[in-house]
């Protein structure tokens, strides 16, 4: 029974890796929620314009978080008014355009691939602006922003400006998707190598293998259901198994279309928002992907080096900046959650039991 233990052990590192962004990106959305006053988000990040899309790119940028929380963040921000692209751009820029996914990129897969990761990710999220235009009406739109807003008030009526409730509602949305994501990523790092290089074409010509390869890496990406830093190890195990560059870099950009995230797309923005919004994002990774592989194979800037898989196996827990920021960041749970339960819900307390016994099992 050891690949029982295995499994779990995997999906506890990672969580252990992505813990203190995991809470970052949840208090800064409770931040948003509590303190951004709507007019100020609307006035910021209302319009559909350069100016906004780059704002709210920047912003993205600057408040680096993992998936779950980053979707958690646009959703506030839309609800409060932005522009759903502007939201979106929000979304990838927080998840993928960020310093320590860059420098986990860097660290396993190499240079080429972080600026590739950077270059793409500005590609992706112009094609993005250009998509949600055309295939979403205004109507639609307003609707899904409904939609977002009741699923913001949630059942705290009174939390409106009341950071630790607003915390608890978001983690007692999404808790049981963030457990589950951790755990089918620790067991899917367990499988062979060749069982995903399986799905790939890696000896076909060029052209071919290229255009494969970029649209089954998110499809990969989607069954893997890992969260924006914990797939890079993946990542790296596709690259030293030969899938191309440009599969690679779509596989990466797909953090934001794994299945628990459709389903909390589904829960904040309605049924089918969710699914024409995934397919336009799927869409645009794979397109900004074969542009990325391109315009690197022109400059020559593809790594011919693959390294071994034995090279990039999980990394063990240690005593460094990681262990400080998450012990930090179980203190600002612990606190939040007990505040929020003092607040008189019982709801978010319940939910609270729940996760941290989640926790002890992982």
């Amino acid at each position: 029974m050891g690949w029982i233990v295995d499994g779990l052990l995997n999906a506890a590192r990672m969580a252990w890796e992505v813990w203190w962004a995991l809470v970052l990106g949840f208090l800064l959305s409770a931040l948003v929620q509590a303190r951004v006053p709507r007019a100020r988000i609307e006035q910021a990040l209302g319009g559909a314009g350069p100016r906004d899309l780059t704002f709210a790119t920047v912003l993205g940028a600057a408040s680096s978080s993992c998936s779950y929380a980053a979707i958690a963040i646009a959703k506030s921000l839309f609800a409060k008014g932005a522009s759903f692209v502007s939201a979106m751009a929000f979304q990838f820029a927080s998840t993928n355009l960020v310093f320590e996914l860059g420098l986990v990129i860097w660290i396993l897969l190499g240079w080429q691939f972080t600026l590739a990761e950077f270059v793409g990710g500005i590609v992706l999220i112009l094609f993005l602006w250009v998509a949600i235009r055309v295939v979403f009406s205004q109507r639609e739109e307003e609707s899904a922003r409904a939609h977002a807003a009741s699923a913001e008030a949630g059942h705290l009526h009174s939390s409106g400006n009341d950071i630790p409730a607003n915390f608890a509602m978001d983690i007692t949305m999404l808790w049981k998707e963030l457990v589950l994501g951790f755990l089918i990523a620790g067991y899917v790092s367990l499988l062979p190598a060749g069982f995903f290089n399986a799905l790939f074409i890696t000896d076909a010509p060029a052209p071919l293998r290229t255009l494969e390869n970029a649209v089954v890496g998110p499809i990969v990406a989607v069954l893997s259901f890992v969260c924006s830093i914990g797939n890079i190890p993946l990542a790296a195990v596709l690259w030293s198994g030969g899938i191309s560059f440009g599969g690679v870099i779509a596989f990466i950009f797909a953090d934001l279309i794994i299945i628990p995230i459709i389903s909390a797309y589904r829960k904040y923005y309605g049924g089918r928002f969710a699914l024409k919004l995934t397919a336009v994002m799927f869409g645009c990774m794979v397109v900004a992907a074969l542009i990325v592989d391109g315009i690197f194979s022109l400059f020559g800037l593809v790594p011919t080096h693959r390294p071994s898989v034995e090279s990039i196996t999980e990394r063990a827990v240690t005593w460094n900046y990681t262990t400080f920021l998450d012990i930090i960041a179980s203190v600002v749970f612990v606190v939040l959650m007990t505040l929020a339960y003092r607040g008189g819900d019982p709801h978010a307390h319940h939910h609270h039991e729940h996760h941290h016994h989640h926790e002890a099992h992982a």
